[in-house]
């Protein structure tokens, strides 16, 4: 693939919800193999910009472009959104992002079913794949979410704050395999852990009603007064640490 050439293109988008816009002339391309953190404050449109990467919410302006044709993307979506009432196996919910698959291509899912037994193995969940998951922890939960994004080896990863309601030890360790999955996907991800995905990502995004890109992971006060991030930087040590800004 033309790693000159964008996974994908958003091209002076503009949209809301209900006639009430949320992001206006929104520009940003996603090349291959790119890692790209997402910031911005509550309300900003950060989740909303996943949402029209993947197509369910279509702009009123602008046009989302897929360059070299459409791409398979994976979503990690936030924990609070999921129903773990909903009686659902570990391997079932990984499975369920070939399921669509299923009744034309067998061999496959087949194939798809030992991929997902390795990244059982991979993450940490072996011998998990039979239990409910109303039965996880919040940081096993995001480990079986994260293997269904992954189970089709998408070009694209999406995370919508992935380090929310899970454990310290699996966030550092959700990080480095973040940083494996890099090296043959890009990545986009939301994030208000500014100070922890600032060491891993290659570029940023602050969204606030629109977005600013920042060709670096290296912020400064100066740099975010500029792009308009309403956010603060304090530093302790060597170990940065960013808080948002009160904002209307």
């Amino acid at each position: 693939m033309d790693s000159k050439q964008p996974l994908a293109s958003i091209k002076n988008v503009s949209v809301g919800y209900g006639g009430t816009p949320v992001l206006t002339d929104v520009n940003l391309d996603i090349y291959p193999l790119d890692f790209i953190g997402v910031i911005g404050p509550n309300g900003g449109g950060k989740t909303t910009l996943s949402k029209v990467l993947l197509g369910i919410l279509k702009p009123y302006r602008g046009r989302v472009l897929f360059p070299s044709g459409r791409i398979n993307i994976g979503y990690l979506p936030q924990i609070s959104r999921i129903d773990r009432s909903f009686p659902i196996t570990v391997k079932e919910v990984i499975l369920s992002g070939v399921s669509s698959r299923r009744n034309w291509w067998k061999s496959l899912f087949t194939k798809t079913e030992g991929i997902a037994e390795k990244l059982l193995d991979e993450l940490g969940l072996e011998g998990y794949e039979d239990r409910a998951i109303g039965q996880l922890s919040g940081g096993q939960l995001q480990r079986v979410l994260l293997a269904r994004a992954i189970v089709n080896n998408p070009q694209l990863l999406i995370l919508d704050e992935p380090n929310t309601f899970v454990d310290r030890n699996f966030e550092a360790e959700l990080y480095k395999i973040l940083e494996r999955l890099n090296k043959r996907m890009s990545i986009v991800l939301i994030s208000h852990d500014i100070g922890t995905i600032s060491s891993i990502v290659k570029t940023i995004a602050c969204v606030n009603g629109t977005l600013h890109y920042h060709p670096s992971n290296e912020l400064t006060e100066e740099v975010l007064h500029i792009y308009n991030c309403p956010i603060d930087l304090i530093t302790h040590g060597e170990l940065p640490h960013r808080v948002l800004k009160q904002h209307s």
